[in-house]
């Protein structure tokens, strides 16, 4: 198998107009970039920082899915939020997909994303099995 560059795509519009991938995999690595809580409609996300933060790893696990990978290869994450009030419902998502896994992890606090209903977006790296 060649373990050549892949791009994995998640349909957002945002890839074909700014131009990037929802994952990259080169090699045994894979990169998510940050994922926002899209809904698959294009409707409204989940009002509330812990619905959003299920949501955006829903996303994240379906973009290792592609790559052939799952949440227990995840050795970073990096989560950006624009309220540090948000951390606790945030970080409870994420210890539901990630406590045993317990990769390297950052949290962020940062002033907006591209769509003001957002209240958290999430990025990924991981290691595809040897």
């Amino acid at each position: 198998m060649s373990m050549g560059r892949r791009l994995v795509a998640s349909g957002s519009p945002f890839e074909p107009v700014i131009g990037f991938s929802r994952a990259v995999v080169d090699g045994r690595h894979i990169s998510v970039s940050g994922t926002a809580p899209m809904m698959p409609d294009g409707g409204d996300p989940p009002p509330d920082a812990y619905g959003q933060t299920k949501r955006v790893l829903e996303i994240i696990v379906a973009a290792l899915a592609e790559a052939g990978a799952g949440p227990e290869h995840v050795v970073r994450t990096r989560t950006f939020l624009t309220s540090a009030d948000d951390w606790e419902d945030v970080g409870r998502a994420h210890g539901e997909v990630f406590a045993q896994v317990r990769p390297a992890s950052t949290m962020i606090v940062v002033s907006a994303f591209l769509d003001p209903r957002w209240v958290v977006e999430m990025e990924a790296d991981a290691l595809l099995p040897a």
